[in-house]
């Protein structure tokens, strides 16, 4: 077990697997329609429409959208407005995360898409 709390990288995947797990517990207990949970779960993907702008600019764009900062807000405001299709996506979004995060895929570095926070990515790791 200690050697799981001295690896960073291998909590933050370890944190992704709880959010996703939430994410779908909540969604579950949300009664969230899961034809738009399939529907949705690979959105956050289009922020990598970003690199079209050079590597800076997509890791910038990427970043965006995979951090709790947007799916937060968006949560938030479904809350505070009573609005259960932003919670739901909010939820979806948060899932999205968890996967990529439990699965080793960080956040991106402005040098190239293979480099993220949590390590190289591809098939030239």
């Amino acid at each position: 077990m200690l050697g799981v709390l001295t690896n960073p990288i291998g909590l933050q995947r370890l944190e992704g697997g709880v959010l996703l797990g939430l994410s779908l517990l909540l969604y579950w207990k949300a009664s969230g329609s899961w034809l738009l949970f399939i529907v949705l779960i690979l959105a956050p993907d289009l922020f990598m429409l970003g690199y079209l702008g050079g590597p800076r600019l997509g890791g910038a764009v990427y970043n965006l959208g995979h951090t709790w900062l947007l799916p937060g807000i968006l949560g938030a405001v479904g809350i505070l407005g009573s609005a259960a299709l932003a919670i739901d996506i909010a939820l979806i979004w948060f899932g999205h995360i968890g996967v990529d995060r439990l699965l080793g895929y960080g956040l991106k570095l402005p040098t190239a898409f293979q480099d993220t926070h949590l390590g190289r990515i591809g098939r030239n790791r």
